[in-house]
C-alpha cells in the first residue's frame, strides 16, 4: 500500500480526543443542542426512550436555552426523554438558589414537556446514613433505563468532571465526595461568601460516566484552555480526571476558540504541518521561542530556529539576524508613555495617532473598580496629559458588596443622625428595615431592592472617589446601571436591547475619539463578557456616525488575566511611584478589600493581582531584551469599522 503523505492531516496530531472547535460558546452550544435534538427525534421515530446525562453550571446554559427554543419554536418534544443529572451539592435544599435541582428547573425542565417522573437529580437532603444506599439505587435506575445514550459534561479548572476530583478512581460509582478546595473556590461566586460553599457533593462516578454510549464535553473561555489541552494532549492520569476520557471509545470535546488557544495546533501550529506565516504568527513564534529558551530576541540563532520547528522562517528571512531585528523593532514600538498619542510630529509606528493632540477618551468599566484595577496607570496618565477622560460604569456592582459592609454603613448613617440630633425620616426607616433584613437573611435569600440600592450606592461613592483621586470632574463619571445586571443574583439576564440603547445614547453624547473597554472573557461570573458584547453591539449601530469614523477602540484585560505577549499592540509602562499611585487608587474601593465575594480561584486581593500582572508583563518585555520597567498595562486594538 502506498501512502500519500500530502493527504495525511497533521493539524490535530497531538490530540488524543476528538475536538470540535466553534467560534463562540453560543455556536458550540447550539451544535451540541442540535445533536441532542437529532438523537431525541431518532429515538422517537423508533419508539424508544432517549436517556440523557446532564450537567449544570455556566457551561451548558446556552445549550439549555437552545433546547428550550427548539421545543417552543420547532416542536421538539421531550416526552420520550429520561435525564440523569451528574451531581448536586450536599447538604442543600432543592429550592436553594445554588441548588442544581433549582438550576435545572429554571433553565430547562420548567420550559419543556418532559414529565416530572422522567428527570432525576441527586437529592441533597438525603440523611447521611442513607446516602450509600441512595447512590446505589441511582446507578441501578440508570441501568434499568438501558444506560445513558449521551452524556453532557463540563470541565473544572483542575480537570474534574462531575464532582470527580483529582484522584478519583476510574471504576468509581455515584457517591458522596469531598470537594477539592480549588473547586470550592471556583464555585464561590455562586455563594455570598466562601464559608457557605458546601464541602461535600453527591456525584456520578467516573465508572458511571464511562458507561455512557457517547460523551460530549463542553468548555468555553480562555480560562479553560490549559486544562483542555492537558486533558486532550497530555498523559492520562487520575490527577486530571478529564484526561481519562482518552480511554472512552466515543468521546468528543466541543469547545470555543478561546478554550482552544493552548492546543498545539493553535499555540505552536508550526509543529503540526505547514502554516501561513502572518505577521501575528511570526511574532508569536519568535516571542515563544525567546521565552522558551530564555534568550533575548536579538540573541536567537539560526540553530535555535532550526531545532524548534521554525526552519521555514529562516528560509523566508534568510537569517535569524534579519528576523530578530524586525521583530525586536516591532515589539519595541508597542511601548509608549503616551496612550492618547504623542503630540508633535507624526510617528508612523506609534500605537496611537498624534492628532487630535487632546482626545475625548471614554473608559468603559464593567464594575465600579475595573477602571482603576485594570488600567489605572493609563487612566491617570491620560488625564495628566490633558485628555478629556470620561468613565462609564456599566453595572452597579452591588452583588459584590458584603452584608457586613452594608451594616457598617447603616450604623454610620444612623449614628450620624443621632450625633447631630437629626429627626428620623423615611430614609431612617429604610435603613432600619434594611438592617433588620440582613440580621435574619437566609443563605439562599436574595437581597431586597432596598439592600441592592444601598450596596450600589456604596460602590457608586467609591467610584466617584476614584474619579476625584485621578482628577477628572464629577460630570465625567457616568453610571449606566445596565439592566441585565440587576437581578439581585449571581445569575444575570442576557444582554437586552435596553442595555445596547443606553450604551448607544452615551456614545453619541460623548462622541469619543478613544474608547477603552474590558476584553476579558475569563471573568468567572460573565459580567465582563456581557458588557463587552453590549459595547460591540452599540458600536455596530454607531459605526456610520461621523465621529465614529475617527474613533479607536482599545481592549484591556480585567483582574483575571493578561494578553499574551505576542498579542499586545500598546504597552503603557509605569514607574515604581506610578505603581504605588495606582495601588492607592484601588484602595479607595474599601468594599472590595480583604474579603472579596465571588473572586473565583484567586485568593489575592485585586490590587495584588493587578500589580503582579502588570509586573509580569514588564518582566516579559525585559526577558525579550526590551527596556526594563516596574510594570506595564497592555492593550489590544479592536477594529469595528
Amino acid at each position: 500500500m502506498t501512502i500519500n503523505h500530502q493527504e495525511i492531516e497533521l493539524i490535530d496530531s497531538f490530540e488524543q480526543i476528538a475536538v470540535e472547535i466553534h467560534p463562540s460558546a453560543k455556536e458550540g452550544s447550539k451544535a451540541v443542542a442540535q445533536e441532542i435534538a437529532k438523537l431525541i427525534r431518532e429515538k422517537q421515530a423508533a419508539g424508544q426512550k432517549c436517556v440523557l446525562g446532564l450537567a449544570t453550571g455556566s457551561t451548558p446554559k446556552y445549550m439549555y436555552a437552545e433546547l428550550v427554543r427548539m421545543h417552543k419554536e420547532e416542536g421538539l418534544s421531550f416526552k420520550n426523554v429520561i435525564t440523569f443529572n451528574l451531581d448536586e451539592y450536599y447538604p442543600i435544599e432543592p429550592d436553594a438558589l445554588q441548588s442544581y435541582n433549582r438550576f435545572m428547573k429554571e433553565h430547562l425542565f420548567n420550559h419543556i414537556d418532559i414529565p416530572e417522573d422522567q428527570y432525576f437529580i441527586p437529592d441533597g437532603t438525603i440523611p447521611k446514613d442513607q446516602i450509600k444506599k441512595y447512590c446505589e439505587q441511582y446507578d441501578r435506575k440508570i441501568e434499568e433505563f438501558g444506560g445513558v445514550d449521551l452524556q453532557v459534561l463540563g470541565i473544572g479548572n483542575n480537570g474534574h468532571i462531575g464532582f470527580n476530583e483529582p484522584g478519583s478512581n476510574l471504576n468509581s460509582h455515584t457517591r458522596l465526595v469531598t470537594l477539592d478546595n480549588s473547586t470550592r473556590l471556583a464555585n464561590a461566586y455562586e455563594f455570598p461568601n466562601m464559608s457557605q460553599v458546601p464541602r461535600l457533593a453527591i456525584t456520578m462516578g467516573l465508572g458511571s460516566i464511562f458507561k455512557a454510549k457517547r460523551i460530549l464535553l463542553m468548555a468555553w473561555g480562555s480560562h479553560k484552555a490549559k486544562i483542555v489541552c492537558r486533558s486532550v494532549e497530555g498523559q492520562t492520569s487520575d490527577q486530571v480526571p478529564a484526561s481519562l476520557l482518552q480511554q472512552h471509545p466515543n468521546c468528543q470535546f466541543v469547545i470555543d476558540e478561546q478554550a482552544a488557544t493552548e492546543l498545539t495546533r493553535f499555540k505552536e501550529p508550526w509543529l503540526t504541518g505547514d502554516c501561513e506565516w502572518t505577521p501575528s504568527l511570526i511574532r508569536k513564534a519568535v516571542t515563544s521561542l525567546a521565552l522558551k529558551l530564555n534568550k533575548p530576541i536579538l540573541m536567537l540563532t539560526d540553530k535555535d530556529y532550526n531545532e524548534n520547528g521554525l526552519n521555514d522562517l529562516i528560509v523566508q528571512y534568510g537569517s535569524a539576524y534579519e528576523l530578530n531585528i524586525e521583530e525586536f523593532n516591532s515589539i519595541r514600538d508597542t511601548i509608549t508613555g503616551w496612550p492618547g498619542g504623542k503630540p508633535g510630529p507624526q510617528l508612523p509606528n506609534h500605537p496611537e495617532r498624534s492628532e487630535p493632540a487632546k482626545k475625548r477618551a471614554l473608559i468603559f468599566s464593567p464594575h465600579p473598580d475595573d477602571d482603576i484595577i485594570s488600567m489605572g496607570g493609563t487612566f491617570i496618565r491620560l488625564h495628566e496629559q490633558g485628555h478629556d477622560v470620561h468613565v462609564a460604569y456599566q453595572t452597579s456592582g452591588n452583588i459584590a458588596v458584603t452584608d457586613e459592609f452594608v451594616l457598617r454603613f447603616i450604623d454610620f448613617a444612623v449614628g450620624f443622625e443621632g450625633m447631630f440630633d437629626i429627626d428620623k425620616s423615611k430614609s431612617s426607616q429604610i435603613l432600619d428595615e434594611a438592617k433588620a433584613f440582613i440580621r435574619t437573611k437566609k443563605p439562599s435569600q436574595k437581597d431586597t431592592p432596598e439592600i441592592r440600592a444601598i450596596k450600589g450606592l456604596i460602590r457608586r461613592c467609591e467610584a466617584k472617589a476614584t474619579c476625584r483621586y485621578v482628577g477628572i470632574p464629577e460630570e465625567n463619571a457616568h453610571f449606566m446601571n445596565l439592566p441585565f445586571y440587576e437581578t439581585g443574583l449571581v445569575e444575570k439576564k442576557p444582554m437586552g436591547p435596553e442595555d445596547v440603547a443606553l450604551t448607544v445614547e452615551l456614545l453619541r453624547k460623548i462622541k469619543p475619539q478613544q474608547i477603552y473597554c474590558a476584553g476579558d472573557l475569563a471573568d468567572p461570573h460573565g459580567t465582563h463578557k456581557v458588557c463587552l458584547d453590549v459595547i460591540f453591539a452599540a458600536l455596530d449601530i454607531v459605526k456610520q456616525d461621523d465621529w465614529a469614523k475617527d474613533c479607536w477602540v482599545w481592549l484591556y484585560k480585567g483582574a483575571w488575566q493578561e494578553w499574551d505577549i505576542h498579542e499586545i499592540e500598546m504597552a503603557v509602562p509605569m514607574s515604581p511611584d506610578q505603581v504605588l499611585q495606582k495601588r492607592l487608587g484601588i484602595f479607595i474601593h474599601q468594599s472590595q478589600k480583604d474579603v472579596v465575594p465571588f473572586q473565583g480561584t484567586d485568593l489575592r486581593e485585586f490590587w495584588q493581582r493587578a500589580e503582579d500582572r502588570n509586573a509580569n508583563t514588564a518582566d516579559l518585555y525585559d526577558r525579550l531584551g526590551l527596556q526594563k520597567y516596574a510594570a506595564m498595562e497592555a492593550f489590544v486594538r479592536y477594529h469595528f469599522m
